[in-house]
């Protein structure tokens, strides 16, 4: 449920921030497309800036999902501009021969590179002066770029492989940048990639700051999913991992303010080019009010793991399952419950298969369920995700006073643990991504120490109340919105 009570809106602040602000929000491959994570967040932060006229502008994959969206969207959402990558490749070929000046060829010529094109050249010709997209991807300037890339660094791959590889790969981008930006006072990218750099485009046009928050960090995660993807050549996965740096550096090099969830995440910011003077840390919140009361599982002889979560690769649903079934030689008491959306159909099927073909009549898909009412069904959760931010479900999971298991990803270890200063305690057990015996070991422990399991619950619960709560994410958010502001505006009157 993402309705505030009464008491709750009530709650929220009056942050240090300008009123009636347009603020355009750009959000790539998530909300309102899809529940739960980035798109929760983004659904309860918007509603508690009801101050704020927000405008959503949306990338995603294909124009089918046009519209489809998992959410009523709030009454302060005046506008929703949606993009679709896959619409690039409806564009006819371009038979005008443009002529290229040399500042422009510079520009398209350290593009094809990955190496920090002058994003203002490209964003005048491609937007301010409409250049079609495919006007150099068909032009011999594009065909000789290649011919010099492959004769230095591919001398044995197929010059048609490289030519269609990196003609998908720029032409989305090219693509993008041609697109109409709606009108704002400040935009916010929740994320880099495509969508930072339309924040970008959105800053160059209009004359107005903009600012980067990251809940995980995009140029790492991809570059993790292209390590591990089929659909990848080896030979190309350098320039793959090149390119989504590239699109990163376009965002860090020129936000207002880049903010992160967790001091780890900032360091690593930092790391990729980001200045210092220019990071923050906001962690996540949630309304701890809802979860607070529900009241602990009553015994019953069973013991009940909770996996609140997407079914999808990410998330690594598979070795969870591999690990309770192995769980169920140890203990015969035990049951999971693995809670959330089909993220990814094809998944799913093989999760669904994968049960059924090792028999564990133990675990229990419920699908999308109120989760203040499934919680008082659970002893505990767990997250075995490869990657993660900063997980909203660990964090409801505490509230309620639920330990939790977790892969020592993102920001999860310092969620069980505690940041520096905070001295309550351990909330729960961190274990390697991908190992079943470890995952298995963790929870067999959790599920047969119930003293412990009961201290790590409340110490959980205290954590949130202290350092995680909606209110004060929302407070700082608007001070981060004022801060920005205030700073363009000095740096303009100089």
């Amino acid at each position: 449920p993402e309705e505030l009570t009464e008491r709750e809106a009530a709650e929220e602040p009056a942050a240090e921030t300008e009123e009636n602000m347009r603020i355009c929000v750009i959000l790539e491959g998530c909300y309102p497309y899809v529940t739960g994570g980035v798109s929760t967040w983004m659904h309860q932060y918007i509603k508690a800036m009801p101050e704020h006229e927000f405008v959503l502008l949306t990338i995603g994959a294909s124009s089918e999902d046009r519209g489809k969206f998992k959410y009523e969207l709030p009454e302060n959402v005046v506008e929703v501009r949606e993009i679709f990558l896959q619409d690039a490749l409806k564009l006819p070929a371009d038979g005008k021969k443009y002529r290229f000046n040399g500042k422009e060829l510079q520009a398209l010529t350290d593009f094809v590179h990955c190496k920090s094109p002058d994003w203002e050249v490209l964003f005048d010709m491609y937007n301010d002066r409409k250049i079609s997209p495919m006007s150099f991807l068909t032009s011999q300037e594009f065909l000789d770029i290649l011919v010099r890339i492959c004769e230095k660094d591919y001398p044995y791959t197929a010059f048609s492989d490289m030519f269609h590889t990196l003609r998908s790969m720029f032409l989305p981008v090219l693509y993008t940048i041609s697109q109409d930006v709606p009108k704002a006072d400040l935009y916010h990218s929740i994320a880099t990639g495509y969508s930072g750099l339309l924040a970008r485009l959105g800053s160059y046009k209009y004359h107005v700051p903009f600012m980067l928050t990251e809940h995980g960090i995009y140029t790492r995660e991809r570059e993790e999913e292209i390590i591990r993807a089929k659909w990848v050549p080896a030979a190309f996965k350098r320039f793959w991992v090149s390119f989504f740096y590239m699109l990163s550096d376009a965002v860090y090099s020129k936000a207002s303010m880049i903010t992160s969830l967790f001091d780890n995440a900032r360091k690593t910011q930092i790391e990729l080019g980001c200045s210092p003077e220019r990071c923050r840390v906001i962690p996540n919140g949630i309304h701890y009010e809802r979860f607070c009361n529900i009241p602990l599982k009553k015994e019953d002889g069973w013991i009940d793991i909770g996996a609140v979560l997407r079914l999808a690769p990410i998330k690594d649903v598979k070795t969870l399952i591999y690990s309770f079934y192995e769980l169920r030689f140890r203990l015969k008491n035990v049951r999971l419950h693995i809670i959330g959306p089909e993220d990814d159909e094809q998944y799913s099927k093989e999760c669904y298969e994968l049960v059924d073909q090792l028999g564990v009549e133990e675990v229990i898909f419920t699908g999308m369920v109120n989760i203040l009412e499934y919680m008082e069904k659970l002893d505990f959760t767990i997250l075995t995700s490869i990657s993660e931010g900063q997980p909203l479900s660990v964090l409801e999971s505490f509230a309620a006073g639920r330990p939790c298991i977790t892969t020592d990803v993102g920001c999860c270890r310092e969620l069980l643990n505690g940041m520096e200063g905070d001295r309550l305690g351990c909330a729960g057990i961190c274990t390697p991504p991908m190992e079943r015996e470890a995952l298995c070991n963790a929870m067999e422990r959790m599920s047969t120490h119930t003293e412990e399991r009961y201290r790590m619950g409340q110490i959980g619960k205290k954590r949130v109340e202290l350092f995680y709560r909606h209110n004060e994410m929302i407070r700082n958010y608007g001070n981060a919105y004022a801060e920005v502001m205030k700073n363009w505006r000095e740096s303009a009157s100089h």
